[in-house]
Protein backbone atom coordinates (compact mmCIF):
# COMPACT_ATOMS: atom_id res chain seq x y z
CA UNK A 1 0.00 0.00 0.00
CA UNK A 2 1.00 3.53 -0.89
CA UNK A 3 -0.04 6.40 0.96
CA UNK A 4 0.17 10.28 -0.14
CA UNK A 5 -1.00 13.46 0.85
CA UNK A 6 -1.46 16.14 -1.33
CA UNK A 7 -1.48 19.68 0.45
CA UNK A 8 -3.58 22.83 -1.05
CA UNK A 9 -4.10 26.14 -0.01
CA UNK A 10 -7.43 26.21 -1.40
CA UNK A 11 -7.46 29.46 -3.44
CA UNK A 12 -10.93 30.31 -4.65
CA UNK A 13 -12.57 26.83 -3.84
CA UNK A 14 -15.79 28.14 -1.85
CA UNK A 15 -17.32 26.72 0.72
CA UNK A 16 -15.88 23.40 2.63
CA UNK A 17 -18.72 21.45 2.21
CA UNK A 18 -19.17 22.72 -1.59
CA UNK A 19 -15.43 21.36 -2.16
CA UNK A 20 -16.09 17.96 -0.50
CA UNK A 21 -18.73 17.41 -2.54
CA UNK A 22 -17.37 18.40 -5.91
CA UNK A 23 -13.82 16.07 -4.67
CA UNK A 24 -16.66 13.20 -4.01
CA UNK A 25 -18.80 13.43 -7.37
CA UNK A 26 -15.93 13.98 -9.46
CA UNK A 27 -14.41 10.68 -7.79
CA UNK A 28 -17.90 8.67 -8.18
CA UNK A 29 -17.92 9.47 -11.98
CA UNK A 30 -14.80 9.32 -13.02
CA UNK A 31 -15.33 5.72 -11.29
CA UNK A 32 -17.39 4.50 -14.02
CA UNK A 33 -14.29 4.61 -16.49
CA UNK A 34 -11.36 3.33 -13.62
CA UNK A 35 -13.73 0.67 -12.23
CA UNK A 36 -11.40 -1.78 -11.42
CA UNK A 37 -10.39 0.54 -7.86
CA UNK A 38 -14.09 -0.38 -6.91
CA UNK A 39 -13.26 -4.20 -6.80
CA UNK A 40 -10.99 -6.33 -4.24
CA UNK A 41 -8.00 -8.23 -4.90
CA UNK A 42 -8.29 -12.56 -5.10
CA UNK A 43 -5.54 -14.86 -5.26
CA UNK A 44 -6.41 -17.08 -8.37
CA UNK A 45 -6.31 -20.82 -8.67
CA UNK A 46 -2.80 -20.39 -10.85
CA UNK A 47 -1.37 -18.54 -7.35
CA UNK A 48 -1.47 -14.97 -9.16
CA UNK A 49 -3.38 -12.09 -7.72
CA UNK A 50 -6.67 -10.39 -10.00
CA UNK A 51 -8.90 -8.18 -9.59
CA UNK A 52 -12.79 -9.21 -9.05
CA UNK A 53 -14.44 -6.14 -10.01
CA UNK A 54 -16.79 -6.68 -7.45
CA UNK A 55 -17.76 -2.70 -7.29
CA UNK A 56 -17.63 -2.53 -3.91
CA UNK A 57 -16.44 1.04 -4.08
CA UNK A 58 -13.73 3.31 -2.90
CA UNK A 59 -13.51 4.31 0.54
CA UNK A 60 -14.07 8.37 0.79
CA UNK A 61 -13.54 10.00 3.84
CA UNK A 62 -14.19 13.50 5.13
CA UNK A 63 -12.09 15.13 8.30
CA UNK A 64 -11.52 18.40 9.46
CA UNK A 65 -8.76 20.02 11.50
CA UNK A 66 -9.03 23.38 13.91
CA UNK A 67 -5.62 24.38 12.98
CA UNK A 68 -4.43 25.62 10.23
CA UNK A 69 -2.87 23.91 7.68
CA UNK A 70 0.94 25.27 8.35
CA UNK A 71 0.88 23.65 11.43
CA UNK A 72 1.63 19.99 9.02
CA UNK A 73 5.00 22.38 8.49
CA UNK A 74 7.29 20.93 5.61
CA UNK A 75 5.50 17.69 4.95
CA UNK A 76 8.57 16.49 2.47
CA UNK A 77 10.05 15.61 5.79
CA UNK A 78 8.34 12.55 6.77
CA UNK A 79 6.50 12.36 9.53
CA UNK A 80 4.26 8.87 9.85
CA UNK A 81 3.05 9.89 12.96
CA UNK A 82 1.81 13.50 11.70
CA UNK A 83 1.33 12.56 8.31
CA UNK A 84 -0.78 9.42 8.52
CA UNK A 85 -3.59 11.07 9.98
CA UNK A 86 -4.37 12.39 6.80
CA UNK A 87 -4.96 9.16 5.05
CA UNK A 88 -7.08 6.30 6.06
CA UNK A 89 -5.47 3.02 6.03
CA UNK A 90 -6.05 -0.32 6.83
CA UNK A 91 -3.62 -1.16 9.89
CA UNK A 92 -5.93 -4.17 10.86
CA UNK A 93 -5.66 -5.82 7.50
CA UNK A 94 -4.22 -9.53 8.08
CA UNK A 95 -3.13 -9.26 4.37
CA UNK A 96 -2.82 -6.81 1.04
CA UNK A 97 -5.48 -8.87 -0.03
CA UNK A 98 -8.15 -7.38 2.65
CA UNK A 99 -6.82 -3.86 1.69
CA UNK A 100 -9.49 -1.56 -0.45
CA UNK A 101 -7.60 -0.75 -3.78
CA UNK A 102 -7.82 2.74 -3.06
CA UNK A 103 -9.31 5.28 -0.54
CA UNK A 104 -9.14 8.67 -0.30
CA UNK A 105 -9.60 11.03 2.89
CA UNK A 106 -10.58 14.44 2.42
CA UNK A 107 -9.33 16.93 5.56
CA UNK A 108 -10.40 20.52 5.86
CA UNK A 109 -8.70 23.46 7.93
CA UNK A 110 -9.60 26.76 9.91
CA UNK A 111 -7.40 28.46 7.18
CA UNK A 112 -9.22 27.55 3.91
CA UNK A 113 -6.61 24.84 3.26
CA UNK A 114 -7.14 21.03 2.14
CA UNK A 115 -5.43 17.41 2.17
CA UNK A 116 -6.38 14.74 -0.01
CA UNK A 117 -5.00 11.82 1.25
CA UNK A 118 -4.65 9.14 -1.23
CA UNK A 119 -3.91 5.35 -0.34
CA UNK A 120 -3.75 3.10 -3.52
CA UNK A 121 -2.69 -0.80 -3.56
CA UNK A 122 0.57 -1.00 -5.49
CA UNK A 123 -0.11 -4.34 -6.93
CA UNK A 124 -2.89 -2.79 -9.33
CA UNK A 125 -1.14 0.20 -10.97
CA UNK A 126 2.05 1.89 -10.49
CA UNK A 127 2.76 5.67 -10.25
CA UNK A 128 2.01 6.56 -13.66
CA UNK A 129 -1.04 4.87 -13.93
CA UNK A 130 -2.25 6.44 -10.34
CA UNK A 131 -1.11 10.06 -11.72
CA UNK A 132 -3.43 9.30 -15.00
CA UNK A 133 -6.36 8.62 -12.71
CA UNK A 134 -5.93 11.55 -11.07
CA UNK A 135 -5.64 13.75 -14.20
CA UNK A 136 -8.86 12.56 -15.19
CA UNK A 137 -10.62 13.24 -11.78
CA UNK A 138 -9.26 16.67 -11.33
CA UNK A 139 -10.37 17.19 -15.28
CA UNK A 140 -13.92 15.65 -13.97
CA UNK A 141 -14.05 18.45 -11.43
CA UNK A 142 -13.52 20.97 -13.13
CA UNK A 143 -15.81 19.96 -15.50
CA UNK A 144 -13.62 19.10 -18.35
CA UNK A 145 -13.69 16.37 -20.55
CA UNK A 146 -11.09 13.83 -19.58
CA UNK A 147 -7.54 13.88 -21.51
CA UNK A 148 -6.82 10.52 -20.65
CA UNK A 149 -9.03 7.19 -20.18
CA UNK A 150 -7.14 3.93 -18.78
CA UNK A 151 -6.56 1.57 -21.40
CA UNK A 152 -7.28 -1.63 -19.47
CA UNK A 153 -6.08 -4.36 -21.50
CA UNK A 154 -3.57 -6.17 -19.24
CA UNK A 155 -2.60 -8.85 -22.05
CA UNK A 156 -0.26 -5.97 -23.46
CA UNK A 157 1.97 -7.53 -20.65
CA UNK A 158 1.16 -11.37 -20.41
CA UNK A 159 3.65 -14.04 -20.67
CA UNK A 160 4.43 -14.91 -24.32
CA UNK A 161 3.63 -18.51 -25.49
CA UNK A 162 5.85 -19.91 -24.80
CA UNK A 163 7.59 -18.25 -22.49
CA UNK A 164 11.00 -17.85 -22.38
CA UNK A 165 14.16 -16.59 -20.45
CA UNK A 166 16.68 -14.61 -22.40
CA UNK A 167 18.46 -12.74 -19.93
CA UNK A 168 19.55 -13.35 -16.56
CA UNK A 169 17.68 -11.20 -14.05
CA UNK A 170 19.24 -11.07 -10.99
CA UNK A 171 16.68 -8.87 -9.58
CA UNK A 172 15.12 -11.78 -8.63
CA UNK A 173 18.49 -14.00 -7.49
CA UNK A 174 18.14 -13.76 -3.96
CA UNK A 175 21.08 -12.42 -1.90
CA UNK A 176 23.26 -15.72 -0.62
CA UNK A 177 23.79 -14.47 3.00
CA UNK A 178 21.44 -11.45 4.80
CA UNK A 179 23.18 -9.20 7.02
CA UNK A 180 22.45 -10.03 10.42
CA UNK A 181 21.62 -6.26 10.86
CA UNK A 182 18.74 -5.82 8.70
CA UNK A 183 16.15 -6.63 10.46
CA UNK A 184 12.04 -6.66 10.05
CA UNK A 185 10.90 -3.13 11.24
CA UNK A 186 8.08 -5.61 12.83
CA UNK A 187 11.00 -7.37 14.93
CA UNK A 188 12.86 -4.06 15.42
CA UNK A 189 11.31 -0.72 15.51
CA UNK A 190 12.27 1.87 12.32
CA UNK A 191 12.73 5.53 12.63
CA UNK A 192 12.15 8.01 9.16
CA UNK A 193 13.71 10.70 7.99
CA UNK A 194 14.53 12.70 4.92
CA UNK A 195 17.62 14.37 3.17
CA UNK A 196 17.36 17.15 1.21
CA UNK A 197 19.82 17.95 -2.19
CA UNK A 198 20.02 20.78 -2.91
CA UNK A 199 20.58 21.62 -7.21
CA UNK A 200 23.85 23.05 -6.78
CA UNK A 201 25.30 20.01 -4.47
CA UNK A 202 24.00 17.86 -7.59
CA UNK A 203 25.44 19.52 -10.03
CA UNK A 204 28.87 18.81 -8.15
CA UNK A 205 28.29 15.67 -7.31
CA UNK A 206 27.58 14.95 -11.21
CA UNK A 207 30.86 16.59 -12.52
CA UNK A 208 33.21 14.40 -10.36
CA UNK A 209 31.09 11.37 -10.90
CA UNK A 210 31.44 12.23 -14.88
CA UNK A 211 34.08 9.77 -16.69
CA UNK A 212 35.50 10.26 -19.92
CA UNK A 213 35.91 7.40 -21.85
CA UNK A 214 39.13 6.25 -24.09
CA UNK A 215 37.23 7.83 -27.40
CA UNK A 216 37.08 11.18 -25.64
CA UNK A 217 32.88 11.27 -24.95
CA UNK A 218 31.21 11.28 -21.48
CA UNK A 219 28.03 10.84 -20.17
CA UNK A 220 27.15 13.25 -17.44
CA UNK A 221 24.75 11.34 -14.77
CA UNK A 222 21.41 12.38 -13.41
CA UNK A 223 20.42 13.92 -10.16
CA UNK A 224 18.70 10.76 -9.66
CA UNK A 225 21.58 8.46 -11.03
CA UNK A 226 23.74 10.20 -8.49
CA UNK A 227 21.59 9.87 -5.49
CA UNK A 228 20.96 6.64 -6.17
CA UNK A 229 24.88 5.32 -5.90
CA UNK A 230 25.60 7.56 -3.05
CA UNK A 231 22.41 6.22 -0.83
CA UNK A 232 23.29 2.61 -1.87
CA UNK A 233 27.01 3.43 -0.65
CA UNK A 234 26.04 4.56 2.84
CA UNK A 235 23.38 2.26 3.26
CA UNK A 236 25.73 -0.56 2.73
CA UNK A 237 28.22 1.11 4.87
CA UNK A 238 25.59 1.92 7.66
CA UNK A 239 24.51 -1.98 7.96
CA UNK A 240 28.38 -2.53 7.94
CA UNK A 241 28.10 -5.43 4.91
CA UNK A 242 30.98 -7.54 4.79
CA UNK A 243 33.67 -6.60 1.89
CA UNK A 244 33.30 -9.94 0.06
CA UNK A 245 29.07 -10.01 0.25
CA UNK A 246 27.66 -8.74 -3.11
CA UNK A 247 25.48 -5.93 -2.46
CA UNK A 248 22.46 -4.90 -4.76
CA UNK A 249 20.53 -1.82 -5.83
CA UNK A 250 17.46 -2.07 -7.40
CA UNK A 251 15.56 0.31 -9.31
CA UNK A 252 11.89 1.11 -9.75
CA UNK A 253 11.64 1.39 -13.98
CA UNK A 254 8.93 3.02 -15.59
CA UNK A 255 8.38 -0.09 -17.98
CA UNK A 256 5.93 0.84 -20.74
CA UNK A 257 7.80 3.76 -22.71
CA UNK A 258 10.79 1.12 -23.19
CA UNK A 259 8.30 -0.49 -25.54
CA UNK A 260 8.63 0.18 -29.62
CA UNK A 261 5.86 1.44 -30.00
CA UNK A 262 5.77 2.20 -26.37
CA UNK A 263 2.25 0.76 -24.54
CA UNK A 264 -0.86 2.45 -24.95
CA UNK A 265 -1.33 5.53 -23.53
CA UNK A 266 -3.32 5.25 -20.37
CA UNK A 267 -2.28 1.86 -19.74
CA UNK A 268 -3.93 1.03 -16.41
CA UNK A 269 -1.49 -1.62 -14.42
CA UNK A 270 1.60 -2.04 -13.15
CA UNK A 271 4.23 -1.80 -15.62
CA UNK A 272 7.03 -1.21 -13.22
CA UNK A 273 10.71 -3.28 -14.36
CA UNK A 274 13.27 -3.48 -12.08
CA UNK A 275 17.18 -3.05 -13.15
CA UNK A 276 19.62 -4.47 -10.72
CA UNK A 277 22.97 -2.90 -10.18
CA UNK A 278 25.60 -5.48 -8.29
CA UNK A 279 28.95 -6.13 -7.12
CA UNK A 280 30.44 -7.02 -4.04
CA UNK A 281 30.37 -4.74 -0.57
CA UNK A 282 34.03 -3.97 -0.69
CA UNK A 283 33.82 -2.32 -4.86
CA UNK A 284 31.14 -0.49 -3.67
CA UNK A 285 32.79 1.39 -1.03
CA UNK A 286 36.38 1.49 -1.89
CA UNK A 287 36.15 2.31 -5.42
CA UNK A 288 35.74 5.80 -6.04
CA UNK A 289 32.38 7.55 -6.28
CA UNK A 290 32.12 6.61 -10.48
CA UNK A 291 32.43 3.36 -10.08
CA UNK A 292 29.50 3.65 -7.98
CA UNK A 293 27.64 5.76 -10.40
CA UNK A 294 28.41 4.03 -13.35
CA UNK A 295 27.50 0.32 -12.09
CA UNK A 296 23.82 2.46 -11.47
CA UNK A 297 24.29 3.71 -15.10
CA UNK A 298 25.15 -0.21 -16.95
CA UNK A 299 21.78 -1.22 -15.10
CA UNK A 300 19.49 0.85 -15.99
CA UNK A 301 20.28 0.81 -19.57
CA UNK A 302 19.71 -2.77 -19.57
CA UNK A 303 16.24 -2.46 -19.02
CA UNK A 304 14.71 -2.25 -22.26
CA UNK A 305 12.05 -4.10 -24.29
CA UNK A 306 14.03 -7.13 -24.46
CA UNK A 307 14.74 -7.18 -20.82
CA UNK A 308 11.04 -6.52 -19.68
CA UNK A 309 10.11 -9.22 -21.76
CA UNK A 310 12.33 -11.51 -20.44
CA UNK A 311 11.75 -10.89 -16.66
CA UNK A 312 7.71 -11.08 -16.88
CA UNK A 313 8.70 -14.91 -18.68
CA UNK A 314 11.20 -15.50 -16.04
CA UNK A 315 8.57 -14.80 -13.30
CA UNK A 316 6.09 -17.27 -15.44
CA UNK A 317 8.23 -19.99 -15.56
CA UNK A 318 10.10 -20.03 -11.88
CA UNK A 319 7.19 -17.82 -10.01
CA UNK A 320 9.55 -15.60 -8.38
CA UNK A 321 9.38 -12.07 -6.29
CA UNK A 322 12.04 -9.27 -6.47
CA UNK A 323 14.09 -9.85 -3.40
CA UNK A 324 14.22 -6.57 -1.28
CA UNK A 325 15.60 -8.44 1.80
CA UNK A 326 19.38 -8.40 2.76
CA UNK A 327 22.08 -7.09 1.57
CA UNK A 328 19.25 -5.12 -1.29
CA UNK A 329 19.20 -1.21 -1.43
CA UNK A 330 15.38 -0.37 -3.23
CA UNK A 331 14.75 2.95 -4.53
CA UNK A 332 12.12 4.55 -7.03
CA UNK A 333 11.75 8.21 -8.32
CA UNK A 334 8.73 10.28 -7.85
CA UNK A 335 9.54 13.38 -9.11
CA UNK A 336 8.93 13.15 -12.56
CA UNK A 337 5.24 12.23 -11.80
CA UNK A 338 3.37 14.50 -12.39
CA UNK A 339 1.44 14.72 -9.20
CA UNK A 340 1.28 18.92 -9.04
CA UNK A 341 -0.44 19.17 -12.07
CA UNK A 342 -3.14 18.05 -10.18
CA UNK A 343 -6.06 20.75 -9.52
CA UNK A 344 -9.57 20.11 -8.50
CA UNK A 345 -10.46 23.71 -9.12
CA UNK A 346 -9.09 25.07 -6.32
CA UNK A 347 -5.59 25.78 -7.04
CA UNK A 348 -2.61 23.07 -7.52
CA UNK A 349 -0.98 21.33 -4.44
CA UNK A 350 1.79 23.27 -2.68
CA UNK A 351 3.40 19.88 -1.42
CA UNK A 352 2.67 16.53 -2.76
CA UNK A 353 4.55 13.57 0.08
CA UNK A 354 4.20 10.23 1.06
CA UNK A 355 3.41 9.83 4.40
CA UNK A 356 5.85 6.97 5.43
CA UNK A 357 7.63 4.23 2.89
CA UNK A 358 7.60 0.88 2.86
CA UNK A 359 10.33 -1.19 4.46
CA UNK A 360 13.69 -1.25 2.68
CA UNK A 361 12.29 0.93 -0.07
CA UNK A 362 14.01 4.72 -0.78
CA UNK A 363 11.78 7.47 -2.41
CA UNK A 364 13.22 10.06 -4.33
CA UNK A 365 10.74 12.95 -4.58
CA UNK A 366 10.09 16.58 -5.05
CA UNK A 367 10.01 19.04 -2.18
CA UNK A 368 6.98 21.20 -2.98
CA UNK A 369 5.95 23.18 -6.31
CA UNK A 370 7.93 26.21 -5.94
CA UNK A 371 11.20 24.06 -4.86
CA UNK A 372 14.07 22.24 -7.29
CA UNK A 373 14.81 20.56 -4.65
CA UNK A 374 15.26 16.69 -3.85
CA UNK A 375 14.35 14.89 -0.88
CA UNK A 376 15.27 11.13 -0.39
CA UNK A 377 13.43 9.81 2.25
CA UNK A 378 13.45 6.21 4.05
CA UNK A 379 13.10 3.95 6.94
CA UNK A 380 15.71 2.12 8.81
CA UNK A 381 16.63 0.90 12.45
CA UNK A 382 17.67 3.74 15.04
CA UNK A 383 20.80 3.17 15.42
CA UNK A 384 21.39 2.25 11.90
CA UNK A 385 19.53 5.56 10.78
CA UNK A 386 21.72 7.56 13.05
CA UNK A 387 25.16 5.78 11.31
CA UNK A 388 23.16 6.52 7.30
CA UNK A 389 22.61 10.37 8.21
CA UNK A 390 26.57 10.89 9.10
CA UNK A 391 27.72 8.90 6.12
CA UNK A 392 25.33 10.90 3.48
CA UNK A 393 26.78 14.07 5.09
CA UNK A 394 30.96 12.63 5.13
CA UNK A 395 30.30 11.14 1.25
CA UNK A 396 29.15 14.24 -0.11
CA UNK A 397 31.73 15.97 1.84
CA UNK A 398 34.54 13.66 1.05
CA UNK A 399 33.54 13.72 -2.83
CA UNK A 400 33.31 17.35 -2.79
CA UNK A 401 36.84 17.57 -1.45
CA UNK A 402 38.12 15.59 -4.22
CA UNK A 403 36.73 17.58 -7.00
CA UNK A 404 38.46 20.30 -5.46
CA UNK A 405 41.59 19.37 -5.34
Amino acid sequence: MVEIVFAFKGEGRGSCSTAIETIRESLAEVLVEFYPFTGRLVMGSDGKMAVRCTGEGVLFVEATSDDDIGMLGDISAINPETLRKLVKHSDGAQTILEEPLLTVQVTTFKCGGITIGIVMNHVVVDGKALTDFLTCWSDVARGRSPLILPFLDRSVLCPRQPPRTDLPHHEYAPIDRPSESLLNPQTKPHVYRSFYFEPHTLNRLKNVSTVTTHNGSSTVPTSFEVISALVWIAQTKAFGINPHEKTKLLTAVDGPPKFNPPLPSGYFGNGIAWSCAECSAGELTGKPFSFAVRTVQEALRCVTESYIRSAIDHIELNRVVVDHEGNTCCITKWSRLPFYETDFGFGRPFQVAPTTVCHNLIVVASQSKESDNLVVSLGLPHDTMDVFSKLIQSEIQSELILMNQ
